[in-house]
């Protein structure tokens, strides 16, 4: 079960592919949106309420970016989860009734784990990002100004308050509304739960004042069996040189004309074509040189480029890496600016041009760096090499053969 973007939701079709392919059965619980992204992959769906784009692009969405913190931003997103949580949790523990196992998306995290226990069945954490409190850095949410040692654990803990006070209300009546035993007094078994993290150690290594049961499991790619990119496309890239994708996936931006408008000044002056991404930004370019696309499959498209230009979200992340192609983040809001570092410090991109900073000079500028500096380009490779030999599915597998023992 998971709740939130595209990025929320398109790792798990992957791992649950992989379990289906090793005898299991699998549900996806989603927002309805997002199912046709398990067609053809064995896993079945189980459609979840609300449009996470209508939202983002809703007056309260478009609200978060007018905070300028990243703890501004969380509470304006605590705010919006909270107005949706009761019609999520009918969803979620209907599709919950009859399972064996729950995986519980980070998002989803006290809902799920008090579903589970209403329902007595084990559940296993399957988190995107850090999410446990870490005295290495501060919460990936809320930005990635060093806090010290306890200032750092201290931003976990308050991210996990919060994500705790969306569901305050859905879990207190899960027996009342739903007939499902109280729960929170399991703390024994709460605190045994297992927590599996849909990244690789490469880029983000294990916290080491982390309690046992945290884990990092490596990347769980997206399902994209079977699927091709446009004719149109196909033509683009075979028209010249290999193209920069610009593209900000599920992010919104407050002007998406101005946006468009740097993007496009800040290709043509890198000397660069551009595939640009329509994505929920809304952006648009045209010309000879640049071609406008909507959703296509990252695994096919993003080898085939010279750079990629992306909102840092974690799936995009993870899908930059393992084409192997330089990177220029720019981070728009939650836990972007933390991949982006990341990135950064992994050197596969020149640094990070954030959206409020973003002009054509300075979009340029790092296009050319990234696409003319090898040592991006060579880096890059060798991190998707190591990233090739992961399998993040398998200690996913482990975990559950341990719980049907």
């Amino acid at each position: 079960m998971t709740a939130g973007s595209r990025g929320d939701v398109a790792p798990y079709t992957g791992l649950g592919a992989g379990l289906v392919r090793a005898g299991h059965e699998v549900t996806l619980a989603a927002h309805a949106v997002f199912e046709p992204l398990v067609a053809g992959s064995g896993v079945r769906f189980h459609p979840l309420p609300v449009d996470p784009r209508a939202e983002l692009h809703s007056e309260r969405g478009r609200r978060l970016h007018d905070a300028r913190t990243g703890a501004g931003k969380l509470v304006r997103l605590v705010s919006m989860a909270r107005e949706a949580a009761d019609d999520l949790t009918a969803a979620l523990v209907e599709g919950a009734r009859g399972a064996d196992v729950l995986l519980v998306g980070g998002a989803l995290g006290p809902l799920g784990y008090a579903i589970a226990e209403g329902l007595s069945v084990p559940a296993v954490g399957l988190h995107l990002q850090p999410l446990h409190p870490t005295g290495e850095f501060p919460a990936p949410i809320l930005g990635t100004r060093p806090l010290g040692t306890v200032g750092n654990r201290l931003s976990g803990r308050a991210v996990t308050t919060s994500v705790e006070l969306v569901f305050a209300g859905s879990v207190r009546t899960l027996r009342r509304r739903h007939g499902l035993t109280a729960a929170g007094r399991k703390r024994g078994r709460r605190a045994a739960r297992p927590v599996l993290h849909g990244y690789s150690e490469l880029v983000v290594p294990r916290p080491r004042d982390w309690p046992a049961g945290l884990d990092v499991a490596g990347y769980w790619w997206p399902h994209e069996t079977g699927r091709r990119l446009p004719q149109e496309l196909e033509d683009f890239l075979a028209a010249g040189p290999a193209p920069v994708f610009v593209g900000l996936g599920s992010a919104t931006v407050p002007d998406p004309e101005r946006v468009s408008r740097e993007v496009v000044g800040a290709l043509r002056a890198a000397g660069l074509r551009g595939v640009v991404q329509q994505g929920w930004a809304g952006l648009a370019a045209d010309g000879d040189d640049i071609l406008s696309i909507g959703e296509v499959p990252h695994a096919l498209l993003f080898p085939r480029t010279a750079a990629v230009v992306h909102h840092a979200g974690a799936g995009t992340t993870g899908a930059v890496l393992r084409a192997g192609v330089p990177t220029v983040p720019v981070p728009v809001q939650f836990d972007a600016a933390f991949w982006a570092s990341r990135l950064t410090a992994l050197g596969t991109a020149p640094g990070a041009v954030p959206l409020r900073r973003l002009t054509a000079g300075a979009l340029g500028a790092a296009l050319r760096r990234a696409t003319q500096d090898d040592a991006h380009r060579v880096r890059a490779r060798e991190v998707a090499a190591r990233l090739a030999g992961e399998d993040g599915v398998a200690p996913v597998l482990a975990t559950l053969d341990r719980l049907a023992r």
